[in-house]
């Protein structure tokens, strides 16, 4: 069994345990009373001076890297990442990266840009979970879901008010992606198998996304060089998450990687 068997094992027991832990029923009425999510899909469209939004990403760990940054703390951060540019905010809610759902509810009461729950989406009561505690826009990674599902959850996370990252690392799967049809793209460089990360992936598949979705390059991206490749090749946001966590002033380097600070 792989890692990524391992993570989606344990996020069915995880939502096994929620769901008796808190009814579907009580986060439906928890939503009827929450104001319209933002909008991540025209946050995450370039505006001058810079040609790509940045989508950043609150991550404290990785299953295969470990803890990133001693004493991180993304509620005090998510403020200054919104000050300095960037246009949303990913907020990991898995175990597996040491996040958890009440981060989104710490950090949606810090910031009022919009917020991406960053997770294992398997079924629609994590959406519901997911609006319940102040996320805007959802993960959907099409390499773990069935042609079904996905279609399932995309069309129920519209129906919340939800946005969809739909998440892909092949051809195929952005093909699948296409066919939804996906208004919003995530190239992720990083293969799920082997956990390599290339930007040739981005460089391979953002060319093929024809005009009207939005692509948005993920993982891998270190350098404002790795920026502008991305860009060069047809994405319109880029998701950073380890290179702004590992960082000694992750005001600047997120200013660099949004192309702001020249």
């Amino acid at each position: 069994m792989g890692l990524l068997d391992e993570i989606l094992g344990s996020k069915r027991e995880e939502i096994s345990r929620r769901r008796r832990e808190v009814p579907a029923a009580s986060l439906e009425a928890e939503v009827r009373g929450l104001p319209p999510p933002r909008d991540l899909e025209a946050a995450l469209v370039p505006r001058p001076p810079s040609p790509v939004r940045l989508l950043a990403e609150l991550k404290r760990a990785s299953p295969l890297k470990g803890v990133l940054a001693r004493g991180f703390d993304p509620v005090a951060l998510a403020p200054r990442y919104a000050a300095a540019g960037a246009a949303a905010l990913s907020v990991l809610t898995d175990p597996a990266f040491s996040g958890e759902l009440a981060d989104l509810d710490r950090v949606r009461a810090a910031v009022d840009c919009p917020l991406l729950r960053k997770d294992f989406i398997l079924e629609e009561y994590q959406l519901w979970e997911a609006r319940a505690h102040g996320a805007d826009a959802v993960l959907l990674i099409v390499g773990i879901l069935e042609p079904g599902r996905l279609r399932d959850l995309a069309q129920a996370a519209k129906g919340l008010g939800l946005a969809s990252l739909v998440e892909v690392h092949t051809r195929a799967e952005l093909e699948r992606a296409l066919d939804l049809p996906a208004r919003l793209i995530g190239i992720n460089n990083r293969d799920l198998q082997s956990f390599e990360t290339r930007l040739e992936t981005t460089e391979a598949f953002a060319p093929l996304v024809p005009p009207g979705p939005l692509v948005v390059s993920e993982s891998g991206i270190f350098t404002r060089a790795d920026v502008e490749r991305v860009v060069a090749a047809g994405a319109r946001a880029v998701l950073v998450g380890e290179a702004l966590s590992r960082s000694p002033d992750p005001v600047a380097t997120l200013r660099e990687l949004a192309l702001l600070d020249g």
